[in-house]
Protein backbone atom coordinates (compact mmCIF):
# COMPACT_ATOMS: atom_id res chain seq x y z
CA UNK A 1 0.00 0.00 0.00
CA UNK A 2 1.39 3.58 -0.68
CA UNK A 3 0.02 7.15 -0.85
CA UNK A 4 1.56 10.07 -2.32
CA UNK A 5 2.32 13.56 -0.30
CA UNK A 6 2.93 16.56 -2.67
CA UNK A 7 6.57 16.87 -1.36
CA UNK A 8 7.22 19.35 -3.95
CA UNK A 9 4.17 21.78 -2.56
CA UNK A 10 5.42 21.14 1.02
CA UNK A 11 8.72 22.33 0.89
CA UNK A 12 11.10 23.44 -1.97
CA UNK A 13 14.34 21.92 -0.68
CA UNK A 14 17.51 23.77 0.13
CA UNK A 15 20.61 22.06 -1.35
CA UNK A 16 22.93 23.45 1.16
CA UNK A 17 22.58 22.60 4.95
CA UNK A 18 23.48 26.17 5.82
CA UNK A 19 20.98 27.78 3.42
CA UNK A 20 18.11 29.87 5.48
CA UNK A 21 14.71 29.08 4.05
CA UNK A 22 11.20 29.55 5.94
CA UNK A 23 9.01 26.82 7.23
CA UNK A 24 6.01 26.97 5.39
CA UNK A 25 2.46 27.69 7.17
CA UNK A 26 0.38 24.67 8.17
CA UNK A 27 3.04 22.47 9.18
CA UNK A 28 2.08 22.27 12.32
CA UNK A 29 -1.13 20.79 11.87
CA UNK A 30 -3.28 18.21 13.47
CA UNK A 31 -1.34 14.98 13.13
CA UNK A 32 1.82 16.99 15.29
CA UNK A 33 3.98 13.47 15.42
CA UNK A 34 3.68 12.28 11.88
CA UNK A 35 3.84 15.80 10.55
CA UNK A 36 7.47 16.54 12.15
CA UNK A 37 8.96 12.80 11.09
CA UNK A 38 7.55 13.66 7.36
CA UNK A 39 9.81 16.79 7.41
CA UNK A 40 12.61 16.63 4.91
CA UNK A 41 15.94 16.84 7.09
CA UNK A 42 17.02 20.13 5.99
CA UNK A 43 13.56 21.62 6.43
CA UNK A 44 13.40 20.09 10.14
CA UNK A 45 17.28 21.08 10.79
CA UNK A 46 15.93 25.09 9.99
CA UNK A 47 13.35 24.55 12.13
CA UNK A 48 15.14 23.52 14.96
CA UNK A 49 17.62 26.23 14.48
CA UNK A 50 14.93 29.10 13.91
CA UNK A 51 13.02 27.61 17.63
CA UNK A 52 9.92 27.03 15.54
CA UNK A 53 10.00 23.18 16.69
CA UNK A 54 12.17 21.95 20.10
CA UNK A 55 14.62 19.26 19.86
CA UNK A 56 12.36 17.94 22.98
CA UNK A 57 9.18 17.77 20.37
CA UNK A 58 11.05 16.32 17.59
CA UNK A 59 12.52 13.34 20.12
CA UNK A 60 9.11 12.87 21.57
CA UNK A 61 7.89 13.25 17.90
CA UNK A 62 10.02 9.98 16.21
CA UNK A 63 9.98 7.98 19.38
CA UNK A 64 6.18 8.35 18.79
CA UNK A 65 7.08 6.97 15.12
CA UNK A 66 9.30 4.45 16.35
CA UNK A 67 7.27 3.12 19.12
CA UNK A 68 4.27 2.13 17.02
CA UNK A 69 6.11 0.93 14.19
CA UNK A 70 9.31 -0.77 14.86
CA UNK A 71 8.53 -3.62 16.38
CA UNK A 72 6.77 -4.61 12.80
CA UNK A 73 9.50 -3.40 11.07
CA UNK A 74 11.99 -4.04 13.42
CA UNK A 75 14.23 -1.40 11.48
CA UNK A 76 15.88 -0.14 14.72
CA UNK A 77 17.90 -1.87 17.32
CA UNK A 78 19.36 -1.37 21.02
CA UNK A 79 17.52 1.76 21.84
CA UNK A 80 18.79 3.81 24.24
CA UNK A 81 16.02 4.49 27.26
CA UNK A 82 13.86 7.28 26.25
CA UNK A 83 14.06 8.80 29.61
CA UNK A 84 17.85 9.59 28.85
CA UNK A 85 16.88 10.52 24.93
CA UNK A 86 14.46 13.07 26.26
CA UNK A 87 17.06 14.28 28.70
CA UNK A 88 19.26 15.26 25.64
CA UNK A 89 17.01 15.95 23.39
CA UNK A 90 15.91 19.15 26.84
CA UNK A 91 19.94 19.78 27.13
CA UNK A 92 20.28 20.36 22.68
CA UNK A 93 17.33 23.27 23.69
CA UNK A 94 19.40 24.57 26.34
CA UNK A 95 22.16 24.24 24.13
CA UNK A 96 20.78 26.35 21.59
CA UNK A 97 18.73 28.72 23.69
CA UNK A 98 22.06 29.70 24.43
CA UNK A 99 23.89 30.49 21.73
CA UNK A 100 25.59 27.30 21.32
CA UNK A 101 24.15 25.17 18.05
CA UNK A 102 26.61 22.54 17.18
CA UNK A 103 25.27 22.30 13.43
CA UNK A 104 22.41 21.23 11.05
CA UNK A 105 22.11 17.79 13.23
CA UNK A 106 21.69 19.67 16.19
CA UNK A 107 19.13 17.99 18.18
CA UNK A 108 18.27 15.53 15.37
CA UNK A 109 17.70 11.59 16.32
CA UNK A 110 20.15 9.47 14.24
CA UNK A 111 21.07 5.64 14.36
CA UNK A 112 23.78 4.44 13.25
CA UNK A 113 24.44 0.64 11.35
CA UNK A 114 25.11 -2.01 13.72
CA UNK A 115 28.57 -2.30 12.65
CA UNK A 116 29.91 1.29 13.64
CA UNK A 117 30.76 1.74 17.52
CA UNK A 118 28.72 4.51 18.98
CA UNK A 119 30.26 5.49 22.70
CA UNK A 120 27.93 3.82 25.51
CA UNK A 121 26.10 2.04 22.99
CA UNK A 122 25.56 -2.17 22.55
CA UNK A 123 27.64 -3.06 19.62
CA UNK A 124 26.85 -6.34 18.17
CA UNK A 125 27.73 -6.26 14.44
CA UNK A 126 24.70 -8.80 14.30
CA UNK A 127 26.68 -11.60 15.70
CA UNK A 128 26.07 -13.50 18.84
CA UNK A 129 29.60 -13.62 19.91
CA UNK A 130 29.74 -9.79 20.68
CA UNK A 131 26.03 -9.70 21.64
CA UNK A 132 26.69 -8.26 24.86
CA UNK A 133 29.34 -5.67 23.49
CA UNK A 134 29.42 -2.16 24.32
CA UNK A 135 31.24 0.18 22.79
CA UNK A 136 33.76 2.36 24.62
CA UNK A 137 34.53 5.41 21.99
CA UNK A 138 32.37 6.38 18.84
CA UNK A 139 34.10 5.21 15.33
CA UNK A 140 35.55 8.28 13.33
CA UNK A 141 31.87 8.32 11.30
CA UNK A 142 29.77 8.60 14.65
CA UNK A 143 32.64 11.29 15.75
CA UNK A 144 31.52 13.16 12.77
CA UNK A 145 27.78 12.88 13.45
CA UNK A 146 27.71 14.01 17.04
CA UNK A 147 29.99 16.94 16.34
CA UNK A 148 27.17 17.43 13.83
CA UNK A 149 24.52 17.85 16.94
CA UNK A 150 23.16 14.29 16.50
CA UNK A 151 21.72 12.50 18.99
CA UNK A 152 22.47 8.76 18.94
CA UNK A 153 18.97 6.99 19.90
CA UNK A 154 19.94 3.12 18.76
CA UNK A 155 21.38 1.62 15.70
CA UNK A 156 20.15 -0.08 12.94
CA UNK A 157 19.71 -3.59 11.92
CA UNK A 158 22.71 -5.09 9.53
CA UNK A 159 23.45 -9.06 8.21
CA UNK A 160 25.89 -10.70 10.74
CA UNK A 161 29.10 -8.99 10.23
CA UNK A 162 27.39 -6.61 7.24
CA UNK A 163 27.57 -9.99 4.96
CA UNK A 164 24.34 -10.55 2.76
CA UNK A 165 22.23 -8.11 0.96
CA UNK A 166 19.13 -9.55 3.89
CA UNK A 167 19.56 -8.06 7.34
CA UNK A 168 18.96 -10.23 9.56
CA UNK A 169 20.85 -12.32 12.41
CA UNK A 170 20.42 -14.36 15.61
CA UNK A 171 20.14 -11.60 17.78
CA UNK A 172 17.45 -9.02 16.57
CA UNK A 173 16.01 -11.51 13.59
CA UNK A 174 15.10 -9.84 10.36
CA UNK A 175 14.37 -6.33 9.20
CA UNK A 176 10.71 -5.97 6.60
CA UNK A 177 10.35 -3.09 3.99
CA UNK A 178 8.82 -0.25 4.48
CA UNK A 179 6.51 -1.04 1.63
CA UNK A 180 5.88 -4.46 3.29
CA UNK A 181 7.39 -6.06 6.68
CA UNK A 182 7.20 -9.56 4.99
CA UNK A 183 9.66 -8.81 2.81
CA UNK A 184 13.26 -8.18 3.14
CA UNK A 185 14.48 -4.44 3.64
CA UNK A 186 17.45 -5.35 1.75
CA UNK A 187 21.07 -4.97 3.29
CA UNK A 188 23.41 -4.56 4.68
CA UNK A 189 22.09 -0.81 5.26
CA UNK A 190 18.75 -2.36 5.42
CA UNK A 191 17.65 -1.49 8.61
CA UNK A 192 19.07 2.04 7.70
CA UNK A 193 17.36 2.16 4.42
CA UNK A 194 13.89 0.51 6.55
CA UNK A 195 13.87 3.33 9.17
CA UNK A 196 14.46 6.08 6.30
CA UNK A 197 11.66 4.98 4.06
CA UNK A 198 9.13 4.89 7.35
CA UNK A 199 10.33 8.11 8.90
CA UNK A 200 11.93 6.46 11.94
CA UNK A 201 15.02 8.61 10.81
CA UNK A 202 15.32 12.24 9.32
CA UNK A 203 18.78 10.56 7.57
CA UNK A 204 20.42 7.20 7.51
CA UNK A 205 24.11 6.41 7.07
CA UNK A 206 25.24 2.84 5.68
CA UNK A 207 28.31 1.39 3.82
CA UNK A 208 28.26 -0.67 0.55
CA UNK A 209 30.35 -3.32 -0.62
CA UNK A 210 28.15 -5.29 -2.99
CA UNK A 211 25.10 -2.92 -3.17
CA UNK A 212 24.88 -2.42 0.31
CA UNK A 213 23.59 1.37 0.06
CA UNK A 214 22.02 0.94 -3.37
CA UNK A 215 20.25 -2.22 -2.48
CA UNK A 216 17.97 -0.91 0.49
CA UNK A 217 17.23 2.19 -1.15
CA UNK A 218 15.81 0.29 -3.90
CA UNK A 219 13.87 -1.91 -1.51
CA UNK A 220 12.32 1.41 0.60
CA UNK A 221 11.85 3.70 -2.10
CA UNK A 222 14.63 6.06 -0.80
CA UNK A 223 17.96 7.58 -2.25
CA UNK A 224 21.43 5.25 -1.17
CA UNK A 225 24.89 7.08 -2.56
CA UNK A 226 27.91 5.05 -2.74
CA UNK A 227 30.29 7.67 -2.83
CA UNK A 228 33.89 7.83 -4.67
CA UNK A 229 36.07 5.52 -2.29
CA UNK A 230 38.46 8.52 -1.64
CA UNK A 231 36.06 10.92 -0.52
CA UNK A 232 33.98 9.43 2.71
CA UNK A 233 36.71 6.76 4.41
CA UNK A 234 40.13 7.58 4.58
CA UNK A 235 42.52 6.09 1.75
CA UNK A 236 45.92 5.42 2.19
CA UNK A 237 48.17 5.08 -1.11
CA UNK A 238 46.91 6.35 -4.71
CA UNK A 239 43.13 5.62 -4.87
CA UNK A 240 43.25 5.83 -8.29
CA UNK A 241 45.64 2.83 -8.94
CA UNK A 242 44.42 1.14 -5.49
CA UNK A 243 40.62 1.43 -4.64
CA UNK A 244 39.05 -0.05 -1.82
CA UNK A 245 35.60 -2.04 -2.60
CA UNK A 246 33.75 -0.55 0.30
CA UNK A 247 33.10 3.13 1.47
CA UNK A 248 30.25 4.58 4.15
CA UNK A 249 27.63 6.80 2.54
CA UNK A 250 24.34 8.44 3.04
CA UNK A 251 20.70 7.51 2.67
CA UNK A 252 17.97 10.29 1.91
CA UNK A 253 14.71 10.78 1.29
CA UNK A 254 15.25 13.50 -1.51
CA UNK A 255 18.38 14.44 -3.12
CA UNK A 256 19.21 17.62 -0.57
CA UNK A 257 19.38 15.78 2.79
CA UNK A 258 21.40 12.97 0.91
CA UNK A 259 23.89 15.84 0.13
CA UNK A 260 23.90 17.05 3.76
CA UNK A 261 24.59 13.95 5.01
CA UNK A 262 27.63 12.93 2.49
CA UNK A 263 29.47 16.58 3.62
CA UNK A 264 28.76 15.54 7.29
CA UNK A 265 30.41 12.58 7.49
CA UNK A 266 32.87 12.82 4.08
CA UNK A 267 36.72 13.25 4.68
CA UNK A 268 36.88 15.62 1.75
CA UNK A 269 33.61 16.85 1.72
CA UNK A 270 31.87 18.64 -1.76
CA UNK A 271 31.81 22.18 -0.11
CA UNK A 272 29.87 23.52 -3.06
CA UNK A 273 26.91 25.33 -4.81
CA UNK A 274 24.85 22.19 -6.44
CA UNK A 275 21.86 22.96 -9.52
CA UNK A 276 20.29 20.01 -11.39
CA UNK A 277 21.76 19.30 -14.06
CA UNK A 278 20.89 20.35 -17.76
CA UNK A 279 19.49 16.85 -19.10
CA UNK A 280 19.84 17.68 -22.41
CA UNK A 281 23.82 17.71 -22.49
CA UNK A 282 23.71 14.39 -20.93
CA UNK A 283 24.18 11.16 -22.61
CA UNK A 284 23.71 8.00 -20.48
CA UNK A 285 24.78 4.07 -21.38
CA UNK A 286 21.67 2.25 -20.54
CA UNK A 287 23.25 -1.45 -19.70
CA UNK A 288 19.99 -3.48 -18.76
CA UNK A 289 20.39 -6.99 -18.32
CA UNK A 290 24.23 -6.95 -20.09
CA UNK A 291 22.54 -8.98 -23.38
CA UNK A 292 21.28 -11.99 -21.71
CA UNK A 293 24.08 -12.52 -18.98
CA UNK A 294 22.44 -10.89 -16.01
CA UNK A 295 19.53 -12.94 -14.72
CA UNK A 296 16.81 -10.38 -13.67
CA UNK A 297 13.06 -11.02 -12.36
CA UNK A 298 10.77 -10.22 -14.57
CA UNK A 299 9.42 -6.27 -14.46
CA UNK A 300 12.60 -4.66 -13.17
CA UNK A 301 14.22 -3.65 -16.69
CA UNK A 302 10.41 -2.38 -17.89
CA UNK A 303 10.36 0.03 -14.70
CA UNK A 304 13.88 0.90 -15.53
CA UNK A 305 13.30 1.70 -18.80
CA UNK A 306 10.00 3.51 -17.80
CA UNK A 307 12.38 6.04 -16.17
CA UNK A 308 14.65 6.15 -18.64
CA UNK A 309 12.20 7.58 -21.31
CA UNK A 310 11.48 10.13 -18.84
CA UNK A 311 14.71 11.46 -19.12
CA UNK A 312 14.72 11.43 -22.89
CA UNK A 313 11.48 13.03 -22.84
CA UNK A 314 13.34 15.56 -20.67
CA UNK A 315 16.31 15.60 -23.31
CA UNK A 316 18.76 13.37 -22.43
CA UNK A 317 20.85 10.84 -24.67
CA UNK A 318 19.58 7.42 -24.11
CA UNK A 319 21.70 4.64 -26.10
CA UNK A 320 21.83 0.47 -25.06
CA UNK A 321 25.73 -0.43 -25.21
CA UNK A 322 27.53 -2.99 -23.26
CA UNK A 323 30.77 -3.28 -22.15
CA UNK A 324 33.60 -4.65 -23.89
CA UNK A 325 34.58 -7.24 -21.47
CA UNK A 326 34.24 -10.48 -19.82
CA UNK A 327 31.97 -10.49 -17.40
CA UNK A 328 32.62 -13.57 -16.17
CA UNK A 329 36.22 -12.61 -15.55
CA UNK A 330 34.55 -9.71 -13.34
CA UNK A 331 32.85 -12.18 -11.40
CA UNK A 332 36.06 -13.98 -10.61
CA UNK A 333 37.76 -10.50 -10.12
CA UNK A 334 35.08 -9.40 -7.46
CA UNK A 335 34.87 -12.80 -5.42
CA UNK A 336 39.13 -13.61 -5.20
CA UNK A 337 39.07 -10.28 -3.87
CA UNK A 338 35.98 -9.96 -1.40
CA UNK A 339 37.14 -13.48 -0.45
CA UNK A 340 40.84 -12.32 0.37
CA UNK A 341 39.35 -9.42 2.19
CA UNK A 342 37.64 -12.38 5.06
CA UNK A 343 41.05 -12.74 6.21
CA UNK A 344 40.63 -10.78 9.36
CA UNK A 345 37.76 -12.89 10.62
CA UNK A 346 39.60 -16.36 9.94
CA UNK A 347 40.53 -16.40 13.79
CA UNK A 348 36.75 -16.59 14.30
CA UNK A 349 36.90 -19.82 12.21
CA UNK A 350 39.90 -21.38 13.98
CA UNK A 351 38.58 -21.20 17.18
CA UNK A 352 36.14 -24.00 18.05
CA UNK A 353 34.51 -21.69 20.46
CA UNK A 354 33.38 -19.38 18.32
CA UNK A 355 33.41 -21.88 14.86
CA UNK A 356 30.04 -22.63 15.21
CA UNK A 357 28.64 -19.61 15.90
CA UNK A 358 29.44 -18.27 12.56
CA UNK A 359 26.16 -18.45 9.73
CA UNK A 360 27.08 -20.75 7.21
CA UNK A 361 27.49 -17.95 4.33
CA UNK A 362 30.26 -16.48 6.68
CA UNK A 363 31.79 -19.82 7.29
CA UNK A 364 31.85 -19.91 3.42
CA UNK A 365 33.43 -17.06 2.56
CA UNK A 366 36.40 -17.19 5.23
CA UNK A 367 37.10 -21.19 3.95
CA UNK A 368 36.85 -19.45 0.15
CA UNK A 369 39.34 -17.04 1.86
CA UNK A 370 41.90 -19.60 2.69
CA UNK A 371 42.01 -20.92 -0.49
CA UNK A 372 43.59 -17.85 -2.23
CA UNK A 373 47.05 -17.75 -3.21
CA UNK A 374 49.36 -14.43 -3.93
CA UNK A 375 48.89 -15.55 -7.74
CA UNK A 376 44.90 -15.66 -7.51
CA UNK A 377 44.93 -11.81 -6.37
CA UNK A 378 47.80 -10.13 -8.63
CA UNK A 379 45.44 -12.21 -11.28
CA UNK A 380 42.24 -10.35 -9.72
CA UNK A 381 44.03 -6.83 -9.59
CA UNK A 382 45.00 -7.49 -13.04
CA UNK A 383 41.74 -7.74 -14.32
CA UNK A 384 40.84 -5.05 -12.49
CA UNK A 385 43.32 -2.64 -13.92
CA UNK A 386 41.89 -3.74 -17.11
CA UNK A 387 38.13 -2.76 -15.94
CA UNK A 388 39.49 0.13 -15.15
CA UNK A 389 40.47 1.06 -18.59
CA UNK A 390 37.25 -0.32 -19.88
CA UNK A 391 35.32 2.37 -17.82
CA UNK A 392 37.80 5.37 -18.81
CA UNK A 393 36.75 4.29 -22.62
CA UNK A 394 33.03 4.15 -21.68
CA UNK A 395 33.08 7.41 -19.89
CA UNK A 396 34.85 9.14 -22.76
CA UNK A 397 31.34 8.07 -24.67
CA UNK A 398 28.94 8.73 -22.14
CA UNK A 399 28.07 10.92 -18.42
CA UNK A 400 26.25 8.06 -16.90
CA UNK A 401 26.29 4.27 -16.95
CA UNK A 402 23.03 3.05 -15.89
CA UNK A 403 21.59 -0.23 -14.48
CA UNK A 404 19.31 -2.12 -12.44
CA UNK A 405 19.71 -1.65 -8.87
CA UNK A 406 18.67 -5.23 -7.88
CA UNK A 407 18.26 -8.26 -9.88
CA UNK A 408 15.14 -9.45 -7.78
CA UNK A 409 12.34 -7.19 -6.19
CA UNK A 410 12.01 -7.76 -2.46
CA UNK A 411 11.51 -11.28 -1.44
CA UNK A 412 10.57 -12.84 1.63
CA UNK A 413 12.55 -11.89 4.55
CA UNK A 414 12.21 -15.68 5.89
CA UNK A 415 14.56 -16.24 2.75
CA UNK A 416 18.18 -15.89 3.83
CA UNK A 417 18.72 -15.13 0.16
CA UNK A 418 17.02 -15.98 -3.92
CA UNK A 419 18.05 -19.49 -4.45
CA UNK A 420 16.86 -18.73 -8.28
CA UNK A 421 16.35 -15.90 -10.55
CA UNK A 422 14.10 -16.23 -13.66
CA UNK A 423 14.98 -19.94 -13.86
CA UNK A 424 18.49 -19.61 -13.28
CA UNK A 425 19.80 -21.04 -10.00
CA UNK A 426 22.11 -18.88 -8.41
CA UNK A 427 25.71 -20.40 -7.26
CA UNK A 428 26.79 -18.99 -4.14
CA UNK A 429 24.78 -16.50 -1.49
CA UNK A 430 25.46 -12.89 -3.25
CA UNK A 431 25.25 -13.94 -7.00
CA UNK A 432 21.97 -12.41 -7.12
CA UNK A 433 23.55 -9.38 -6.61
CA UNK A 434 26.47 -9.78 -9.52
CA UNK A 435 24.53 -6.00 -11.17
CA UNK A 436 26.09 -4.15 -8.24
CA UNK A 437 29.87 -5.04 -8.51
CA UNK A 438 30.68 -3.48 -11.41
CA UNK A 439 30.56 0.42 -9.69
CA UNK A 440 32.13 -1.24 -7.20
CA UNK A 441 35.12 -2.86 -8.56
CA UNK A 442 35.63 0.67 -10.09
CA UNK A 443 35.18 2.69 -6.80
CA UNK A 444 33.12 4.96 -8.16
CA UNK A 445 30.04 7.43 -7.04
CA UNK A 446 26.52 5.15 -7.82
CA UNK A 447 23.37 6.32 -6.67
CA UNK A 448 20.35 4.50 -6.60
CA UNK A 449 17.18 6.32 -8.07
CA UNK A 450 14.15 5.18 -7.80
CA UNK A 451 12.04 3.87 -10.47
CA UNK A 452 8.57 2.94 -9.06
CA UNK A 453 6.73 -0.42 -8.30
CA UNK A 454 5.31 -3.25 -9.63
CA UNK A 455 1.76 -4.35 -9.34
CA UNK A 456 2.36 -5.80 -5.90
CA UNK A 457 3.43 -2.40 -4.92
CA UNK A 458 7.29 -3.76 -4.77
CA UNK A 459 9.97 -0.62 -4.65
CA UNK A 460 13.15 -0.99 -7.25
CA UNK A 461 15.87 1.47 -8.23
CA UNK A 462 18.43 2.09 -11.30
CA UNK A 463 22.04 2.44 -10.34
CA UNK A 464 23.38 6.01 -12.06
CA UNK A 465 26.97 5.75 -12.44
CA UNK A 466 29.72 8.33 -12.88
CA UNK A 467 33.48 8.61 -13.72
CA UNK A 468 35.73 8.68 -10.62
CA UNK A 469 35.72 11.44 -8.87
CA UNK A 470 32.81 12.94 -10.55
CA UNK A 471 30.31 12.72 -7.20
CA UNK A 472 28.78 16.27 -8.14
CA UNK A 473 28.31 15.58 -10.90
CA UNK A 474 25.83 12.18 -10.04
CA UNK A 475 24.64 14.41 -7.60
CA UNK A 476 23.49 16.79 -9.65
CA UNK A 477 22.17 14.55 -12.22
CA UNK A 478 20.33 13.06 -9.18
CA UNK A 479 18.67 16.82 -8.35
CA UNK A 480 17.38 16.42 -11.82
CA UNK A 481 15.89 12.95 -12.08
CA UNK A 482 14.08 14.75 -8.75
CA UNK A 483 12.45 17.28 -10.42
CA UNK A 484 10.67 15.18 -13.25
CA UNK A 485 9.61 12.11 -11.66
CA UNK A 486 7.32 11.61 -8.80
CA UNK A 487 8.91 8.47 -6.78
CA UNK A 488 9.96 10.25 -4.06
CA UNK A 489 6.52 11.69 -2.77
CA UNK A 490 5.16 8.41 -2.70
CA UNK A 491 5.21 6.83 0.85
CA UNK A 492 4.32 3.48 2.13
CA UNK A 493 1.21 3.13 3.76
CA UNK A 494 2.51 1.82 7.36
CA UNK A 495 0.96 -1.14 9.83
CA UNK A 496 1.00 -1.42 13.63
CA UNK A 497 0.53 -4.66 13.64
CA UNK A 498 0.68 -7.76 11.44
Amino acid sequence: MRRLVNRREFLRTTLTAGTAFSVPGGVWADDYPSTIVSMPALQLSQAIRNKKVSCLEVMQAYLTQINRYNPVYNAIVSMSLEQELLRQAKNADIELARGNYRGWMHGMPHAVKDLQPVAGLRHTSGSPMFADRIADQDSTLAAKLRAAGAIFIGKTNVPEFGLGSQSYNPIFGPTGSAWNPKLTAGGFSGGAGRALGAHMLPVADGSDFMGSLRNPGAFNNVIGFRPTVDTVDLVTGNPSDQRPLSTSGPMGRNIADTIALHNTIATNPLNVDFSALDLGSQKLAWMGNLEGYLAIEAGILDLCEKSLKLLSDAGAAIETTTPRFNYGDLWSCFTTLRHGGRTSLRNYWDDSNTRDMLKPELAWEIQEGIKITDTDTAAANQIRQAWYIELDRLFNQYDFLVWPTAQVFPYSKNIPWPKQIAGREMDTYHRWMEVVIYGSLGGLPVINLPVGFDADDRPMGMQVIGRFGEDKKVLEFALAYEEITNHLDIRPKLISAL
